[in-house]
């Protein structure tokens, strides 16, 4: 059984239609990358799917269970990060571990701290307030928030933005073992298309709200005679020959 299953799921902002009968699965241990155009829908349908803001029609099963009626129970199993979400700054990396972990009720809070802080290559800076770090370490500060649960579905929006090469490598090893040998199910955005070649078991092609085409990276690109998703993403996102 899919571990999250999304079906006709339409969202609407007043005028504007944001999603249009939107339909996928995930399953335990697949990495699903969510591709398109700034507009396409892709922060849209990440912040619906933990509830953030409610669709206006169409349902979210999760855990085998509906979203709006087991909302709580859901979370506890679930977590998020954002290139556009930043932590306290007032706050240590410690401290910002220790609400989520309080927040999530984590046992063996400190060792599991530690242990995710040493994943993201931040223990030595655990005492320092969260406003000292670069936009790269605030984004693995992020990203050691969204493990501090060990949840079994990780969402991520453009998670690996502003990184550079060698931590955006070492996330995306980090994040592919995490999945693999956890059966981590993550979601997540990109506009880094080899990043996502390289990451997704499955791709999302979002255009105006709606899904244009899924499926693995290898089967879209032999479907299109391409050799990249970049290549694909012109070919068939900017209708090019």
């Amino acid at each position: 059984m899919a571990i999250l299953k999304v079906t006709g799921l339409t969202k609407r902002f007043d005028n504007v239609l944001a999603l249009e009968d939107v339909s996928f699965e995930a399953e335990r241990g697949e990495i699903v990358g969510i591709l398109g155009p700034n507009g396409a829908g892709k922060t849209t349908l990440i912040h619906l799917i933990p509830g953030l803001i409610r669709p206006t029609s169409g349902r979210i099963e999760v855990f085998g269970m509906a979203l709006d009626e087991n909302r709580s129970s859901i979370l506890a199993r679930m977590n998020f990060a954002s290139n556009y979400v930043s932590l306290p700054y007032s706050l240590t990396l410690w401290e910002n571990m220790m609400v989520y972990a309080l927040m999530y009720g984590v046992r063996d809070k400190g060792a599991r701290i530690r242990e995710v802080l040493a994943l993201f290559r931040l223990l030595e800076l655990k005492d320092r307030p969260a406003r000292v770090l670069s936009s790269g370490q605030m984004m693995r500060l992020c990203l050691a928030k969204a493990m501090i649960n060990r949840p079994e579905i990780l969402l991520l929006d453009e998670p690996l933005s502003g990184l550079d090469p060698e931590t955006a490598r070492n996330s995306r090893e980090l994040i592919r073992k995490l999945s693999r040998e956890e059966g981590l199910a993550v979601l997540y955005t990109s506009h880094n298309l080899a990043e996502m070649q390289e990451l997704s078991d499955r791709v999302l092609f979002l255009e105006k709200g709606r899904i244009l085409m899924q499926g693995s990276s290898a089967s879209l690109l032999g479907r299109y005679r391409v050799e990249t998703l970049e290549e694909l993403f012109f070919k068939v996102l900017r209708h090019e020959s």
